[in-house]
């Protein structure tokens, strides 16, 4: 049963000028390679996912950047697939702006939580402009002690790369972390970076994009840690 294919879910609107795009087949492939198994990826079109889509099918859940999605209803079906059936879960940049978007809706049941992508008027915009726009940029990520995605890289401080514009909204931050949703990392300055849900097998969220390193030759831990978690008998 453990050689089976590991089924994996890439959740977002596959476009091939995106970098990130590139990198995680390539991620993927690398870590596959490394554990000696199989690994299946489909990508999933937001715009595609409905009530009767088959979710069930994959082990787990790669929410990917380049946001907005084409349907933001298809992108947090998954999420909430994925949190609810106890799914491995592993969001990057866009993916951690809509899970982040998914938990304060159906969590925290704030019915009029926003995206300020997408409704920058909104009272409840709970992701909001970076005071400082992180495209292109690296910086360094300190991490919680004992958190997943600690554990993945084995150290406490990371270097990675980022190419986003949109983060959790300072004025929301500690009312979405006071219950299940965790911060786990932060950036040099200070900034929230990522987060991880309690009581979840693996349900970890990054606004940098650690798959970008599988381009230059490197094995990403984080995709790693998430292939394992998929790979674990349910």
């Amino acid at each position: 049963m453990e050689n089976r294919a590991i089924r994996i879910a890439l959740i977002g609107d596959h476009d091939p000028q995106v970098t990130a795009h590139r990198a995680i087949p390539v991620a993927l492939q690398r870590v596959a390679e490394h554990l000696t198994r199989t690994v299946q990826l489909n990508w999933l079109a937001t715009d595609q996912i409905h009530a009767d889509t088959a979710l069930n099918l994959y082990d787990g859940f790669w929410c990917v950047p380049a946001s907005p999605y084409k349907s933001e209803d298809g992108a947090l079906r998954a999420i909430r697939f994925a949190r609810e059936q106890s799914r491995p879960l592993l969001g990057t940049c866009g993916g951690f702006q809509y899970a982040v978007l998914e938990h304060s809706r159906n969590v925290l049941g704030w019915a009029d939580a926003e995206h300020g992508e997408t409704s920058p008027e909104s009272e409840r915009a709970v992701l909001a402009p970076l005071t400082c726009s992180l495209v292109e940029a690296i910086d360094v990520i300190h991490l919680m002690p004992g958190s997943l995605i600690a554990k993945a890289y084995e150290a406490s401080d990371i270097e990675e790369g980022f190419r986003c514009r949109y983060g959790v909204n300072p004025l929301f931050e500690q009312q979405l972390l006071s219950d299940q949703l965790q911060a786990v990392g932060h950036d040099s300055a200070g900034d929230l970076r990522a987060v991880e849900l309690k009581n979840h097998p693996f349900f970890v969220a990054t606004l940098f994009q650690p798959e970008r390193a599988a381009l230059a030759g490197k094995l990403p831990p984080l995709i790693r840690a998430f292939v394992e978690a998929c790979g674990e008998p349910r």
